[in-house]
């Protein structure tokens, strides 16, 4: 991909202000230029950042409705009422149901748990659902990442005798369901202080105000905020703020204290022997508890995460990561079918967006897809096939662009959706696809801005490799977690050389090992550019180059800095 790299120097003014909490730091002023830019600007703040308190999480109760969910539980628990948790069946609903089910069921037996079968149910709150609480005696149903629209459900459930709590974190309509209470952080009503929660983190905070109203010791929570960690890492939700607190911490439960589930799913990830980051959980972690729902049921997934005997953990993980290597090969052959679809498009080039609609493709693997066609063409993309006589899909973004507000326009065509800024998920009659498919793109067309219709790297600062000491990385590790809003930061250096000993590797030479120096130091910096191994050549006849990356510990070699390329240029271009 052809990128466009975008650096903003700082000014003379912000150079001068970055020096000064450098004095206060004693840390690099490029790195204090970092820490102003995500509106740090003192000492104490910086302190705040470097090291998050669970003590600064934000009162549960400022949450509208909390008090109301409380006092239903406890009223629940107290007549010995049967409790469902019901969730999505994707990552973020999966852990949030394992958290919410795990904390309850140390002071209550009569309590169960249920995640929606994504092709008979499809997502949400079902009638299905509601009938299978009505069949057992529930008389209490808390749902979690999902509910804020499902309307018509609840008031069915209202009709047996059911009473709701939401704990949602989707944007709303303007009409709400009939629950007894509604935690979400995103209602046009909300005065809560932080608005990113994920849905695991919803489900967190009203655990957290029972364990206040009712006498719990916090400590008795921290062990759950495992699962916080990878709901946040996998539904890219922003890291700052109260998520930030929960991302850190969850973090450390999972490096020093993980529950048998997670345990067991790292043990089959390859993470055992090393630190886990948030990345880990994106790229490893995320996607394995993912595909129980894509290719079987979530409820699988569920039943990992809750499991408390390790040998039956480590075969429920096999399991699903059998299910993951399924997924791999049904995404890696749909995106192939896709790119043909879409290489057909006569008029792809004046095109601000993809739709795409095969009635053959697997409903688990269409969200991955979208994700795979927003990367290559870099414009929205909606994947859809044919569920239930419907063309059921997902969409996905690009950086800055609010999909959810060009599908919300098209509202009039679709029978449901939901979502966030860059994914969302919705549902049309089939017929209704062409006339989606125009407005969608006009939409698009008259609201995208001219940056984000190409590939960026947005450069955080430029660096010489004399910059690069090992205090420069212990002081940048102290960013962590990173994720949106906290992003890793991406660094340039300008007119590097190969050193003599770069060489293509990886098992189809894809990618380059890469040893550089540049003119102002002796350093010789290691490097791997995945899958650049097109620019060897180019590196090879001792022309200087521009380089941008991040700076990574060499996973091979403990503690050795190791710059991972995101982009190489021409020094003359």
């Amino acid at each position: 991909m052809n990128y466009k790299w975008n650096y903003q120097p700082p000014t003379q003014e912000q150079r001068e202000a970055a020096r000064a909490l450098s004095k206060e730091l004693g840390i690099n002023p490029i790195l204090c230029h970092l820490l102003r830019e995500r509106g740090i600007d003192s000492a104490a703040e910086a302190k705040r950042f470097f090291r998050p308190q669970l003590s600064e999480l934000h009162n549960p109760f400022l949450m509208k409705d909390m008090n109301i969910a409380v006092e239903r539980l406890n009223r629940a628990m107290g007549k010995k009422e049967r409790i469902l948790i019901y969730g999505d069946y994707d990552v973020d609903g999966t852990t949030a149901v394992a958290l919410v089910y795990k904390f309850l069921q140390q002071f209550y037996s009569n309590i169960d748990y249920y995640i929606p079968d994504r092709y008979n149910e499809g997502y949400g709150v079902s009638k299905k659902g509601v009938d299978y609480a009505y069949e057992t005696g529930v008389k209490l149903i808390i749902v979690l990442d999902c509910g804020i629209k499902a309307v018509k459900e609840i008031a069915y459930a209202k009709e047996k005798g059911i009473d709701f709590i939401i704990c949602d974190h989707h944007v709303p309509d303007e009409v709400l369901p009939q629950a007894v209470a509604i935690l979400n952080p995103k209602r046009h009503d909300s005065t809560y202080p932080y608005h990113h929660l994920s849905g695991c983190g919803v489900g967190f905070k009203f655990m957290q105000a029972f364990a206040l109203n009712n006498g719990i010791e916090f400590h008795q929570l921290t062990p759950l905020l495992d699962l916080v960690a990878v709901s946040i890492a996998s539904d890219i939700v922003p890291i700052m703020g109260e998520n930030r607190i929960l991302a850190y911490h969850g973090l450390r439960q999972l490096n020093s204290n993980p529950s048998i589930g997670l345990k067991a799913i790292i043990d089959v990830c390859g993470l055992a022997e090393r630190d886990i980051t948030m990345s880990d959980i994106v790229f490893k972690i995320g996607p394995r508890i993912n595909a129980s729902g894509r290719i079987q049921n979530g409820k699988e997934a569920v039943d990992l995460l809750i499991e408390k005997d390790f040998q039956q953990a480590l075969e429920k993980s096999n399991r699903i990561n059998r299910y993951n290597e399924t997924r791999k090969d049904l995404d890696k052959s749909m995106t192939e079918e896709a790119n043909k679809i879409v290489d057909q498009l006569s008029d792809l080039s004046q095109r601000r967006t993809i739709v795409i609609y095969n009635e053959a493709w697997h409903k688990g693997v269409i969200g991955i897809v979208a994700s795979r066609l927003t990367e290559i063409y870099y414009r929205p993309a909606v994947v859809l096939t044919r569920t239930d006589g419907l063309a059921t899909g997902s969409a996905r973004s690009v950086s800055g662009f609010d999909v959810y507000k060009a599908i919300e326009n098209c509202r009039d065509l679709l029978e449901n959706f939901g979502g966030h800024t860059y994914a969302a998920g919705l549902s049309m009659k089939v017929e209704n696809v062409p006339e989606f498919t125009r407005r969608f793109e006009d939409y698009v067309t008259s609201h995208i801005l001219p940056e984000q219709t190409s590939a960026t790297i947005n450069i955080d600062a430029q660096l010489d490799f004399r910059d690069i000491t090992p205090k420069f990385f212990f002081d940048l590790k102290k960013f962590n977690p990173f994720g949106p809003d906290n992003h890793k930061p991406v660094f340039a250096t300008l007119n590097v050389y190969d050193y003599g000993t770069s060489k293509v590797v990886g098992r189809d030479q894809e990618h380059i090992k890469l040893e550089l120096v540049d003119n102002k130091s002796n350093n010789v910096m290691n490097g791997i550019a995945f899958g650049q191994s097109s620019q060897a050549r180019y590196i090879k006849t001792k022309q200087s180059f521009n380089i941008c990356y991040t700076i990574e510990e060499n996973t091979h070699k403990r503690g050795e800095i190791q710059l991972q390329i995101e982009d190489i240029k021409p020094s003359r271009s």
